[in-house]
């Protein structure tokens, strides 16, 4: 993803220490990247999405015929809650390590506090929230880089990428008016 100001400037922290609020910070290769308070923000968009395709009240969401960029089909039925459940969780899989995912699974998925996970991991609270802020740094980076289908933004993955209609120009001649184009409804 090409980060600019404008797509990380309400995603940032207003106090945090490395970006001062503006979402961008250097990289190694001297090019502007996201702050990691940008995405770890990011991370608990997507992750408050998931809870809530999660939590639905029907256990089994409606298909929904969509449009595709597919050559052979132009729509297609697809359950969008479900989907991203399962993107979501194959994503976090492949991106964390082994350590990462136990730490992720306890504590995210399974929803423990963090005195049951530093009790269960071994570990001391430092390490584990260090930890946690690394997990979800890693994660939201990946969320918002993945191609070609991306899960944030969230609009996007489940509506599509608007794209804008070009506007007809309407020509009026010079000493008419508009009103006389425009038929109007006549009183009974």
């Amino acid at each position: 993803m090409e980060w600019n100001r404008s797509d990380v400037l309400a995603l940032a922290m207003e106090k945090c220490t490395t970006c001062a609020g503006y979402g961008l910070r250097p990289s190694r290769n001297n090019s502007l990247t996201a702050c990691n308070c940008v995405l770890r923000n990011i991370f608990r968009i997507c992750f408050g999405q998931f809870k809530k395709s999660l939590l639905k009240k029907d256990s089994i969401s409606r298909p929904n015929l969509e449009k595709t960029a597919s050559p052979h089909r132009r729509v297609c039925w697809a359950r969008k809650d479900e989907e991203y459940v399962a993107d979501f969780l194959l994503v976090v899989k492949r991106t964390l390590t082994p350590a990462e995912y136990t730490i992720f699974n306890f504590h995210y998925l399974l929803g423990a506090d963090w005195r049951l996970c530093c009790r269960r991991l071994k570990m001391d609270k430092g390490l584990f929230f260090h930890t946690l802020y690394r997990i979800t740094a890693k994660v939201g980076r990946t969320f918002a880089d993945l191609e070609p289908y991306a899960l944030y933004p969230v609009h996007d993955y489940f509506y599509g990428e608007v794209r804008p209609t070009t506007a007809r120009v309407v020509s009026i001649r010079s000493g008419e008016s508009l009103s006389s184009k425009v038929p109007l409804k006549e009183a009974a």
